[in-house]
């Protein structure tokens, strides 16, 4: 057995670890950094991730909104530091819907997330005294609006997003949104981290030594060794892993996970613009069935929650650059909790699921229905809290801290969560939303009753 010491140890090397490193030795001088992961850096959710981004947040306060302005205002610098090599965009979340009991909630939720500091709302209802609306620059964020645009005349709808359902009312652009490259956000961290003395051990944490209540050491295994790395601090940004990490520590974390898949279609009729947004299909929906396919799906009881209501949420977003034909869509319309498993469980009906939904959304897509094109699918575990909020800060446990339940917007998060967990282990300044992300907070009765009354986060 090898022995070291570290000042932090972390444990995780997807993008969450790799922030918290990069925050901790190259923005804060912490020179001995060590990340430790059994796979290689970025491999296990982070590669699989949608890539997007948005300031666009459900309430009831302003924690997130303060805090992904944050985090956005740090990849639009990391953006501009390196000559545009995250491919940072500003496309926008468009949420659509044809149900005109949603109009009223979408018009509020449009409200809300003006007053808690996501920018100006604009509403376009096709009077004369309607604002300027101005698409998005497709390849870069220089510019762009922020704040969103509320489309509440269908006339319009159809003249700028024409490919969209006929059958849609309303829809909501919001603006400083968009999606980046997350492998190369997470490997110019790293390459600067490693510049900065950060440590890549390749192994698994198999023990934490908490003598005397607090962090001592971590032992990791490695190709047959083992090493010991005293340390008096230790992060848990272990992803999906998080609950197993923190019981090494002897903590049990309030955390879940949802598996969430992901297609990427190979759009070669060009159904989808190549400079589309991130649309989003607000409406529950039953998938379209002939009647001989209805009738054959009833007669099968493992085929008939087929025929079931499918809940709202289903998107897509075109991937790549020029020339690319890729489109990216997903749908969780199975949300409970499951214990992670590796390589992931796929549904076998996926493909189809996801395609008839998506045809709801943008009828072009029907086409495809005869005989399915060429597609993959992928995805990961959303790591979260009851609340849909992180988990950053210290832990119960004397020299612990984690950066953990990023849900579905890991990348997104990341820069702003390895900047708030650095400054809680090197005691620099915290900014106001952070109370909202300490575990400490599930202590609080009161808070405990607010998540009574808050209900959905409206994360996707």
């Amino acid at each position: 057995m090898t022995t070291s010491s570290a000042e932090v140890v972390i444990c995780g090397a997807g993008i969450a670890g790799i922030a918290a490193a990069y925050h901790l030795a190259v923005k804060r001088g912490v020179r001995h950094v060590v990340l430790v992961d059994e796979r290689p850096p970025l491999s296990l959710t982070s590669d699989k991730s949608t890539e997007a981004y948005r300031n666009w947040w459900p309430g009831p306060d302003d924690a997130m909104v303060s805090f992904m302005n944050r985090s956005i205002d740090l990849l639009e610098e990391l953006d501009t530091e390196t000559d545009h090599r995250l491919r940072l965009n500003r496309r926008g979340y468009l949420y659509a819907t044809g149900n005109p009991a949603s109009v009223p909630r979408l018009v509020e939720s449009a409200k809300s997330a003006k007053r808690l500091g996501a920018g100006t709302l604009r509403v376009h209802a096709g009077t004369a005294h309607d604002p300027v609306y101005i698409p998005a620059n497709a390849e870069h964020w220089h510019g762009q609006p922020d704040g969103a645009d509320l489309f509440l005349d269908p006339a319009l709808i159809r003249q700028h997003f024409p490919y969209l359902s006929g059958e849609t009312i309303a829809l909501l652009h919001a603006r400083r949104c968009g999606w980046l490259s997350g492998q190369q956000l997470g490997m110019a961290m790293l390459e600067r981290a490693r510049a900065h003395g950060v440590r890549f051990v390749s192994g698994r944490v198999t023990g934490i030594d908490c003598t005397g209540g607090r962090i001592n050491a971590v032992q990791i295994a490695a190709n047959g060794t083992a090493e010991t790395i005293h340390t008096a601090a230790w992060v848990n940004a272990a992803g999906p892993l998080a609950t197993e990490a923190g019981r090494l520590a002897g903590l049990d974390l309030p955390i879940f996970c949802e598996l969430h898949l992901k297609m990427a279609l190979e759009d070669r009729l060009g159904i989808i613009p190549r400079e589309a947004p991130l649309v989003i299909w607000e409406d529950e929906q039953r998938l379209p069935w002939s009647d001989e396919e209805r009738q054959a799906l009833a007669e099968n009881a493992a085929t008939r929650y087929l025929l079931d209501t499918f809940p709202g949420g289903i998107h897509f977003r075109p991937e790549g650059g020029h020339g690319a034909k890729t489109v990216l869509m997903l749908w969780a319309y199975h949300l409970e909790p499951v214990p992670p498993r590796f390589p992931l469980p796929i549904d076998p009906d996926f493909t189809e699921i996801v395609l008839r939904g998506m045809s709801t959304l943008a009828p072009g897509l029907t086409a495809y229905l005869e005989k399915l094109p060429k597609s993959y699918v992928d995805g990961g575990y959303y790591t979260k809290t009851q609340e849909n909020r992180p988990l950053i800060g210290p832990l119960p446990l004397a020299g612990a801290f984690i950066l953990a339940a990023l849900s579905g917007y890991g990348i997104m998060a990341a820069c702003a969560g390895g900047e708030l967990l650095a400054a809680h282990i090197t005691g620099d300044r915290l900014p106001a939303c952070a109370p909202a992300f300490l575990l400490s907070r599930y202590d609080d009765p009161a808070y405990r009753q607010k998540l009574v009354e808050w209900g959905s986060t409206g994360q996707l």
